[in-house]
């Protein structure tokens, strides 16, 4: 289209010199045919450029044919790599659910860098859409991971009672959670109502889907009525 702009330019600079040559009064006949001449000139040089252009342009349609589809490279690339399509779709929802596992600290660690090196371990991770993110960025977010440890100890003060312990921020913020610290401290608590102070309770992390259930526990929570 800009090659059809260009030649219409071209052949409209071409009549206005013509009708240039009419348009001029009381002109000699050397100065008359002077401007034929340089006219003449430049039409030729404007013809010679319009052809090389037209050539420009035939040359240009037939590299184009000649060119692959973005379908067809896109084939040849996964093909390369020894992959179907459905494979790298396959690849990009792994990638795109451990991303998403890593930003939202889903633990344990060990288990998403097992998963992260299984995908740089595979071949359509070499595939430019991939390389950056499975070799660069994620390991980056994964280094920059610091795992809470999988339990802490907690000594018991007087006044403390599983409710409250599970009820504190550098625990579990939720007091609903409590039966996770009675059950991992059965050899010490024989009755979840009597703790005594100077007792050194483990304090485990909770899974994912304990920490789903008692935060909806604690959701649906309705106090009773003042006494």
């Amino acid at each position: 289209m800009k090659f059809n702009k260009y030649f219409a330019g071209l052949l409209t600079l071409l009549l206005l010199f013509s009708v240039s040559i009419f348009a001029q009064e009381e002109l000699t006949e050397e100065e008359w045919q002077k401007q034929i001449n340089q006219l003449t000139e430049k039409k030729a040089s404007l013809s010679t450029e319009l052809d090389q252009l037209k050539s420009d342009v035939e040359n240009l349609r037939k590299t184009n044919a000649e060119l692959q589809t973005y379908e067809e490279c896109m084939d040849e690339l996964y093909a390369m790599v020894g992959a179907t399509k459905a494979d790298i779709m396959n690849f990009r929802k792994k990638v795109d659910e451990l991303s998403s596992k890593i930003d939202n600290r889903v633990s344990p660690k060990d288990d998403r860098q097992a998963e992260l090196d299984q995908l740089k371990a595979n071949k359509i991770s070499a595939l430019p859409e991939f390389f950056d993110k499975v070799h660069n960025q994620l390991q980056r977010k994964l280094d920059a991971w610091q795992e809470k440890p999988t339990e802490i100890l907690y000594t018991v003060v007087k006044g403390d009672c599983l409710w409250n312990i599970a009820k504190k921020k550098e625990h579990y913020a939720n007091p609903f959670a409590w039966p996770k610290i009675y059950n991992a401290n059965r050899d010490q608590i024989k009755n979840p109502d009597l703790i005594y102070p100077k007792q050194i309770f483990k304090i485990p992390n909770l899974t994912e889907e304990e920490k789903a259930k008692y935060d909806k526990a604690m959701k649906n929570y309705k106090a009773g009525p003042k006494q």
